[in-house]
């Protein structure tokens, strides 16, 4: 075996064409993709990608829950294997990018050593994810979740769509249910690496003026529900002392939610998407919020910190004749990435004149459930504008191509080079 790696690069104009031909399956008006996962779109993503997979020489497997693998045999096939992928469903108004860039990155990981006539000692995987984006069915990150045992196989296949369509006969409708286990706790086989190639679907690269991020984590989140009650009243003849306004203790809560984020920086994160107000009458004042809060971080003694905080600021906002009910209904771990996987990724960017920033992952990612189970990192390249799930979603194709050969030397490091 050789130690010295050969000066590899992947073919970009490639990587672009293959990008460009997936996105043509589902695509939108507005230049994006909506191809929703286990649907007849997905059917043919699917094999578009399996034919190019299958061009490679590769061998494929399907498992219970319809995830894909793609293997390339190593000199020692007995080992685990390096693994790399992502998705390929998208958001209904989604974009080219997330997700079908670390499939395709894969995929020309494999074509390159092909054609440089290359073998590993260890074999080599591509892996596509059953419903990552969970928009038309949850959990999301469903096909890794089952994977990594996060949930069990039974309770994914029950989960339907708002048709009433579930996983299950999704599956069998486009022939995507396949004969192999879906858990390693079933006997899926666990992989001796995990890399993840993905768009960074946020600004930091871009405003760093950098191209490759080294993931460190991906950040822990906890989401609530909140309930405010008070009582509706006319607007007009109801003077303010009297008032049980339910709206004026949900905005101070808005800015408390805002101000334990920021007390949590760098990388504390703090969301109140969604407020419905009853009645929503311009004249009557609210007499019930519903709103929900998102808080992440790197480490759950952040995450306690602002749950601390949290439930300080709803005792405080509690008023006569205001009650206010807070209810946890997701929490994720903070999950860190395998510090000798996110050197390969460091080093494989030198190695190719580039000077990576460690950065972490806001959002979650299949890499984030495959952790549980063996080694992984993340490569992250910029988005234009920090833009993602959007139609308008974009990304530089010298950008992909240098994460992609960032993949290919990272991949290489861990499964071994056989000299030719």
């Amino acid at each position: 075996m050789t130690t010295s790696l050969p000066p590899l690069r992947i073919n970009a104009q490639r990587l672009w064409e293959r990008l460009m031909t997936l996105a043509r399956i589902g695509a939108t008006p507005k230049g994006g993709v909506a191809r929703l996962a286990l649907t007849e779109l997905d059917r043919q993503g699917r094999e578009q990608v399996l034919q190019w997979a299958r061009e490679l020489g590769c061998t494929v497997r399907t498992d219970a829950i319809g995830n894909l693998f793609m293997r390339r045999a190593g000199t020692d096939d007995s080992l685990p294997a390096v693994a790399t992928g992502s998705h390929i469903d998208t958001q209904p108004t989604g974009g080219k990018f997330d997700g079908n860039y670390g499939v395709l990155a894969g995929l020309e990981v494999l074509h390159t050593l092909r054609d440089a006539g290359l073998s590993t000692r260890a074999p080599l995987e591509v892996c596509v994810w059953t419903n990552e984006e969970g928009s038309r069915f949850v959990p999301v990150m469903m096909g890794s979740g089952v994977y990594a045992g996060a949930f069990s196989l039974d309770h994914a296949l029950a989960a339907t769509d708002t048709a009433g369509i579930s996983v299950r006969e999704a599956l069998q409708a486009i022939g995507q249910a396949g004969p192999a286990p879906a858990s390693v706790a079933d006997g899926a086989p666990r992989f001796g690496a995990y890399f993840e190639a993905h768009i960074e679907q946020g600004p930091v690269l871009e405003d760093a003026g950098i191209v490759i991020g080294a993931v460190t984590a991906a950040l822990g989140q906890r989401w609530y529900d909140v309930t405010i009650e008070g009582m509706e009243a006319h607007a007009g003849p109801t003077p303010m002392p009297l008032r049980r306004d339910a709206l004026r203790p949900a905005a101070a809560l808005i800015e408390r939610v805002n101000a334990i984020a920021m007390a949590e920086q760098p990388h504390g994160r703090g969301t109140v998407g969604q407020v419905d107000v009853f009645p929503n009458s311009r004249n009557v004042i609210p007499g019930r919020v519903r709103m929900t809060v998102d808080f992440r971080h790197t480490n759950d003694a952040g995450l306690d910190r602002m749950d601390a905080a949290l439930r300080a600021a709803v005792a405080e906002l509690q008023q006569p004749g205001v009650t206010i009910t807070l209810e946890p209904v997701v929490y994720f771990p903070p999950q860190p990435f395998d510090p000798e996987l996110v050197e390969l990724v460091r080093a494989g960017a030198r190695r190719l004149g580039e000077a990576p920033l460690d950065v972490v992952s806001g959002a979650g990612h299949d890499a984030v459930y495959v952790a549980r189970t063996a080694p992984t990192a993340m490569i992250f390249v910029p988005c234009r504008d920090g833009i993602s799930h959007n139609e308008i979603e974009d990304a530089r194709p010298e950008h992909l191509a240098l994460g992609a050969d960032v993949l290919l030397h990272a991949m290489l490091a861990r499964a071994g080079v056989e000299a030719p």
